[in-house]
């Protein structure tokens, strides 16, 4: 079996892109069952604790305060409510529940009631992640320390193409606090969007970074841009599903025991280019009808679609107060 590599180059990710399709899947799927039961695909659940009003002018967000997205702002939701979707999240089949508020960063006082979220939601046996923008290294710790399981801080594109899609953090600022994330012991889920007018190359830019981090992330998240009116890529290319497919073989070549998750704009997808993922090298998704502020699949036909696919979802193997994990 291939050693697991942090020394990828641009042009090396950038030949694996270039290769034949099939020839590309033929090597994703074989490292894929190398490392994975290639039938079983991890389950997660988001839910938008904290909605709008975010000071980023991330380019691509509905909730930015820079975009004129028809979005209702909201204040942080009560832990009671976060608690009563996650016992929703865990009967309908989800192993993980994510939190996300759309802040640059959170206050101490925020914080506070972000932990209680997450020692409630640990309690019920469910995986936990949270993605609340930048964090300090003793907010990483205090997050650690709740029992936090995994921590969301996406890279978005390629450190070249960055300032294209942000302009109010730099991509070194999102490079620190995956570094206090790891330091503090959470587990790590970063990746990036496609279709955000990119070139292959950011593409190929985009996983060397992930893939050259001292250690690849334990989840990779793959999200296809979906186009919000108001945003300045509300009129963005919708990225050739094919090429979609093939970045997912990529990441499943150069991190092959990372997850690799099929994220925002799988409502958009037709079953046959999920399929086709899966077999590349995805193996978890997000479950609900609702991304933070985007449509997703529903719950349904993603049921549907695994039954006829033979596919078994994940289930998680700690219990509160259990340190034993699956990514």
């Amino acid at each position: 079996m291939a050693e697991t590599r942090h020394d990828w180059t641009v042009d090396e990710i950038l030949t694996l892109l270039d290769r034949p399709f099939n020839d590309l899947l033929f090597e994703a799927h074989t490292l894929h069952r190398a490392h994975f039961d290639p039938n079983q695909v991890q389950v997660s659940r988001l839910l938008s604790i904290k909605t709008g009003a975010c000071s980023e002018d991330c380019g691509y967000c509905s909730q930015s305060a820079h975009n004129d997205a028809d979005v209702e702002r909201e204040r942080l939701l009560p832990v009671e409510e976060v608690l009563a979707e996650a016992r929703k999240a865990k009967d309908e089949g989800a192993t993980r529940f994510c939190m996300g508020a759309a802040w640059r960063n959170p206050t101490d006082k925020n914080l506070e009631r972000v932990i209680e979220m997450v020692r409630g939601v640990r309690e019920m046996g469910l995986e936990t992640c949270m993605t609340l923008g930048m964090l300090t290294e003793m907010q990483a710790k205090r997050l650690k320390d709740s029992g936090l399981d995994y921590y969301n801080h996406n890279l978005d594109t390629s450190p070249e193409y960055y300032g294209e899609v942000i302009t109010t953090r730099t991509y070194q600022d999102r490079l620190d606090t995956l570094t206090h994330v790891r330091e503090a012991g959470i587990n790590v889920c970063s990746g990036g969007i496609l279709g955000m007018g990119e070139s292959r190359r950011d593409r190929a830019s985009l996983l060397q970074q992930l893939a050259n981090l001292p250690r690849h992330p334990e989840s990779v998240p793959i999200n296809n841009l979906v186009p919000v009116e108001g945003t300045p890529m509300a009129n963005a290319e919708p990225v050739d599903p094919l090429e979609f497919v093939r970045v997912v073989a990529v990441a499943r070549i150069v991190m092959p025991t990372s997850h690799v998750r099929l994220s925002a704009g799988r409502s958009e997808m037709s079953d046959e280019m999920q399929a086709l993922c899966f077999f590349a090298g995805a193996n978890s998704i997000f479950y609900g009808e609702k991304l933070l502020t985007t449509a997703n699949a529903t719950e349904n036909h993603d049921q549907q679609l695994f039954r006829r696919l033979g596919v078994n979802t994940l289930e998680v193997e700690h219990k509160a107060g259990d340190e034993t994990q699956v990514a």
